[in-house]
């Protein structure tokens, strides 16, 4: 018999990384932003005046936070417990939105953080290689995890038999963005994994 699957982002479900990348863009190029919203809606601006950071500028930089500063990131509190704890009888794996080159570096990161997990890269909305790996593990049930409410749509859309769960472990962004539970996109919305290790155990095992 086939075993449950979950399916899970890694940046602000795993890891902190969105607080990380705003002191390194302090500390390494005097560019700011307040941690109180949606952080890649609101305006980058240099601390000595001037013109906000354009789109392209805000991804030139954040590609530059992974290529060297990855090993800045902290773990969500709860998430390697809660995810081994998964693990005894579900197998776990980590859809992430960077370049295939990270795979590795990402997957080597994780395992820093006692998260052993096989790690899938992507890019743009996720519904389409949640599909594929659903389709590869044949699970059971499956589950999905992110922070963001649009891959929840595509999901939704592509994958409507995974159970979702919308989740965001950074405090200072979590209230300001977009609410896949509230769009009906995600089954939930839940922020710590006190809360979520329940949600997650009941949907995986409990009853149909």
């Amino acid at each position: 018999m086939s075993r449950p699957l979950v399916v899970t982002d890694c940046d602000e479900v795993l890891l902190h990384m969105v607080r990380h990348f705003r002191d390194w863009l302090s500390e390494a190029h005097a560019i700011e932003f307040a941690l109180s919203g949606d952080p890649f809606r609101q305006a980058f601006r240099p601390r000595a005046g001037g013109e906000p950071l354009s789109e392209a500028d805000k991804w030139r930089y954040l590609t530059q936070f992974f290529d060297s500063e990855m090993p800045r990131q902290t773990a969500i509190e709860g998430a390697a417990a809660a995810l081994n704890e998964l693990a005894r009888e579900a197998d776990v794996v980590v859809l992430t939105n960077l370049e295939d080159r990270y795979q590795l570096s990402r997957m080597r990161q994780l395992r820093e953080h006692g998260i052993e997990a096989r790690v899938f890269t992507n890019q743009g909305p996720k519904g389409h290689a949640l599909k594929r790996i659903v389709d590869e593990y044949a699970p059971s049930r499956a589950v999905f995890i992110d922070d963001i409410a649009n891959h929840h749509a595509s999901a939704a859309e592509i994958a409507p038999g995974v159970s979702r769960l919308h989740f965001c472990g950074e405090p200072g962004v979590a209230p300001h963005i977009p609410c896949a539970h509230r769009a009906g996109h995600a089954h939930a919305r839940l922020d710590t994994w006190g809360e979520a290790l329940p949600w997650l155990l009941e949907t995986l095992h409990g009853e149909p």
